[in-house]
């Protein structure tokens, strides 16, 4: 599999940000949005990637991916983790199923200096305490888990530059997304499905598997069972490469 390291990503981070920004635009949060890389072969792959920020395990969602042998990319924070051990002990059972990525230690943002926020949500004040939020964020899934992480994707998915820059650093790849099927775990089930219609071979999709009281397991179930019916096939990230491309869907 392919790394990009630092220097990679700081270019792409740039491209992300549009061509000729000034420097200053650079600390600018953006998203990452990534894609399976192409091939030889016509792409019919498909990573779904579930975030699991604090809260609950959705058991349903879950259940529905292993009945129905749904690979899936899992990002979870060591405060998940902690706080849901019959969720984790269901994971850890279906490791043919699930590959278990970092999503940080206490899930905030990948975003330095005192009183930066993304969505209200406050970053870090320093690199400090982002190597923390990332280096006790992989412990955790390697010692609870047993197997090391490899990716990482910040809370929100939003980066810096010296974020970016960091994690690389660090050793970790940052997990992006082209399609954002539920949107926090915000959307209703309509909604849901009606994302997952666009889906296209190559596209990484980002859910929740943490909000049992929303409507991402039923939005989730009938719109997974449609792309395998088109013929798509599911993949997790330990599985494939993938490359930053322009935002240009949800």
């Amino acid at each position: 599999m392919k790394y990009f390291l630092i220097a990679p990503w700081l270019a792409l981070f740039g491209l992300l940000c549009g061509a000729g920004a000034q420097a200053q635009n650079l600390d600018k949060p953006v998203e990452i949005h990534d894609r399976i890389a192409a091939d030889e072969v016509k792409n019919s792959r498909v990573a779904l990637t579930l975030d699991a920020c604090s809260g609950k395990f959705d058991d349903r969602l879950i259940d529905f991916l292993i009945r129905n042998r749904i690979p899936a990319t899992l990002f979870a924070t060591k405060r998940w983790l902690d706080k849901n051990p019959e969720g984790v002990a269901i994971i850890k059972a279906h490791l043919d199923l699930f590959d278990v990525e970092d999503h940080g230690e206490n899930h905030i943002p990948a975003v330095i200096g005192a009183g930066r926020t993304v969505y209200g949500i406050p970053g870090e004040p320093d690199i400090l305490h982002l190597r923390r939020e990332v280096s006790e964020g992989a412990r955790a899934i390697t010692q609870i888990i047993g197997v090391a992480p490899h990716w990482y994707r910040a809370a929100t998915a939003e980066y810096d530059a010296q974020s970016v820059g960091e994690i690389g650093k660090l050793g970790y790849k940052i997990a992006g997304f082209s399609v954002n099927a539920d949107v926090g775990a915000t959307l209703h089930r309509a909604a849901i499905e009606e994302r997952l219609k666009h889906v296209r071979g190559g596209d990484v999709i980002i859910a929740h598997m943490n909000k049992p009281a929303s409507d991402t397991a039923s939005g989730l179930s009938q719109g997974l069972l449609a792309l395998l019916q088109r013929g798509l096939i599911f993949v997790r990230l330990d599985q494939v490469d993938l490359q930053v491309v322009p935002a240009t869907r949800p």
